[in-house]
C-alpha cells in the first residue's frame, strides 16, 4: 500500500500495523519530518519517497525522490491498490481525487478532502479513518432506517477552562489534549471545536444526511451513536486508541484483537453534554455549513491559516474562531462549480484571512 503523511500519528501508526500484518509498503510521503521519514525508509524499503519542499530533497536517504505536487505523478506510478491520505490540511486534497481517479482504493483520514472537495469524491467508496465516522460506519450496518447520527467530542485541552481564561490561552497550552495524542494542527482543532465541525462534515458527506449532532463525551470512550427511528439507539464504544480505525481500513479481514476491549467495570461515568456555542463558537456553523456544504471551503482556509498564526504566537486563540466567522460572513452564498474553483477560492479565503487576522 502507499501511506501518504506517513511521519505523523495515523502514518505511524498504519506502519505499526503493516510491519504486524506483512503488509508492503510501496510509497511513503511526509512534510518536513525527513529524520522519521529516513528511519522509515530503512525500515519499510520502498519504491518511491515524496517530500513537501525542494530544499528537503537532499536530505531524503532514497533515490526516487518527488517533491510538492509531484506526489500526484508518484501515485501514478504505484501498484499500489490503497492509498492511506493521512496529508495534514488542505494539501491532502488533491492527492485524494487523484487517487479515485487512478481507480485505487482511498483510506481517508485526511478529512480536509471531504470538508472542502466533498462534492467531486466518490465518497460510498472511501475507507474513513476517524474514530467517530469508523464508529458511525460499524453501527450502520443495522438496516433499521436511521434517524439521526451523533459523533462525540472531548471537548479539547480548554474543556474544564474556563472562557474568560481562553483570551490569554498560548499554543501550549491548546496543545495538552486530554485524551489523545495527534499532531498540532488537528489538536489546536480539538481545543476550538473546528475538528468536530469538520468531523459532521465529513459524516454528511460520508453517510449522506444533514441530522447529524455532536455532544461532549469527555472520557473518549464512545465513538459514535445510531438513533433509528423505531426508537433504539446503538453505540460504539471502545479506547482511544486509531490503530482500531486504521485497521478497518487498512487490512482486509479483521479475525484477531487489534487494541484491548473496553472494560466495561472499570469505565468512568460517561456523560454526554451539548457543545457550549459560547466557548466553542465555530460550531455555531454546523447547521449552515450543513445547508451550504460548499462553505466549508472558506471555514477550512480562514481555520488552517489562523491555526498555523496561533501555532507561531502571532495571534491569540479566540482569534481563530473569530477570522473563521467573519471569513463565512464575507463570503456566505458562495457556489463552487468546478475543482479549479476550489483553489481560487482557498486562495482568496487566505489572502482575505491574510488581511483581516492582526485587526481580530
Amino acid at each position: 500500500m502507499v501511506v501518504l503523511g506517513s511521519t505523523g500519528s495515523i502514518g505511524t501508526n498504519t506502519l505499526v500495523l503493516c510491519k504486524q500484518h506483512n503488509i508492503a509498503v510501496e510509497a511513503l510521503s511526509c512534510g518536513t519530518n525527513v529524520g522519521l521519514l529516513n528511519k522509515q525508509i530503512a525500515e519499510f524499503k520502498p519504491k518511491f519517497v515524496s517530500v513537501q519542499d525542494s530544499s528537503l530533497r537532499s536530505q531524503v536517504k532514497h533515490d526516487k525522490v518527488f517533491v510538492g505536487n509531484e506526489i500526484l505523478d508518484m501515485l501514478e506510478l504505484c501498484n499500489s491498490q490503497k492509498v492511506v491520505n493521512a496529508i495534514v490540511g488542505f494539501a491532502g486534497l488533491r492527492a485524494s481525487i487523484a487517487t479515485q481517479k487512478l481507480g485505487k482504493i482511498l483510506a481517508l483520514a485526511n478529512k480536509e478532502s471531504l470538508v472542502v472537495g466533498g462534492k467531486f469524491l466518490k465518497t460510498d467508496e472511501i475507507l474513513p479513518i476517524d474514530s467517530e465516522h469508523f464508529g458511525l460506519k460499524f453501527l450502520l450496518q443495522n438496516k433499521t432506517k436511521v434517524s439521526k447520527l451523533i459523533i462525540t467530542a472531548s471537548g479539547g485541552a480548554f474543556y474544564k477552562t474556563p472562557l474568560k481564561f481562553l483570551k490569554t490561552a498560548t499554543a501550549n497550552d491548546a496543545l495538552k489534549h486530554p485524551n489523545w495524542d495527534m499532531g498540532a494542527k488537528i489538536t489546536i482543532d480539538s481545543a476550538s471545536m473546528a475538528n468536530k465541525l469538520f468531523e459532521v462534515m465529513e459524516a454528511y458527506w460520508l453517510y449522506n444526511t444533514k441530522n447529524i449532532q455532536a455532544y461532549i463525551e469527555p472520557t473518549s470512550m464512545v465513538h459514535a451513536i445510531v438513533e433509528f427511528v423505531d426508537g433504539s439507539s446503538v453505540t460504539h464504544i471502545s479506547k482511544a486508541d486509531m490503530k482500531l480505525a486504521i485497521a478497518h481500513a487498512v487490512l482486509e479481514n479483521i479475525d484477531k484483537n487489534i487494541i484491548q476491549n473496553a472494560n466495561l467495570l472499570t469505565l468512568k461515568p460517561i456523560k454526554f453534554k451539548e457543545i457550549n456555542l459560547k466557548k466553542y463558537p465555530i460550531f455555531s456553523l454546523k447547521d449552515e455549513l450543513l445547508k451550504a456544504p460548499d462553505m466549508g471551503i472558506v471555514v477550512n482556509a480562514a481555520n488552517e491559516f489562523m491555526v498555523y498564526k496561533f501555532l507561531k504566537n502571532e495571534c491569540g486563540f479566540l482569534d481563530i474562531s473569530k477570522a473563521v466567522l467573519k471569513a463565512f460572513e464575507k463570503f456566505n452564498g458562495i457556489k463552487i462549480q468546478t475543482q479549479n474553483d476550489i483553489y481560487e477560492l482557498d486562495d482568496e479565503v487566505r489572502t482575505y484571512t491574510r488581511g483581516l487576522y492582526a485587526a481580530v
